[in-house]
């Protein structure tokens, strides 16, 4: 659930660290899902017999998977700014995918207010440092500066 915050208090939620978001299982019917709106049959995403052969030994998550499912974590972690009327995805300006995640793993997200900047009167642009992690690995799934804007 969105944490609403005041808009004067708006700087102070810079630096500000999220608890991570619930624990997600990504399965073989959602990659096999993913792969047919992206048209990406690739053999390691939806093949479990020839990926038990392939540098990962299962199928995989494709990274723009992980990706799409920020919206998703940032119930967890989102901040709407009091009076928000309209909450838009302005992009990315980093993308890094560090670990494939195996099907039937458990991720989660978490992201880190980096810096929130009123654009114009009453548009507030939010840059959110995100890291997706896998449940019983070291490295991330990946990591991403995501770029939100907010219009009050």
């Amino acid at each position: 659930m969105a944490q609403i915050i005041k808009r004067d208090e708006v700087s102070n939620y810079v630096g500000f660290s999220s608890e991570p978001s619930e624990w997600f299982t990504v399965t073989q019917d959602q990659i096999n899902q993913f792969a047919d709106c992206t048209l990406d049959q690739q053999f390691i995403h939806v093949d479990p017999v020839a990926a038990k052969e392939g540098p990962f030994g299962d199928t995989i998550a494709h990274g723009f998977l992980t990706l799409s499912m920020l919206t998703h974590f940032a119930k967890g972690f989102s901040m709407v700014i009091e009076g928000a009327h309209t909450l838009v995805n302005y992009g990315f300006d980093k993308v890094r995918f560090l670990t494939p995640v195996k099907v039937n793993s458990r991720v989660r997200g978490r992201a880190t207010f980096a810096a929130i900047e009123e654009k114009n009167p009453g548009q507030f642009l939010l840059r959110l440092q995100v890291t997706v992690e896998i449940e019983g690995e070291d490295k991330p799934a990946l990591i991403a500066e995501w770029i939100t804007m907010q219009m009050l």
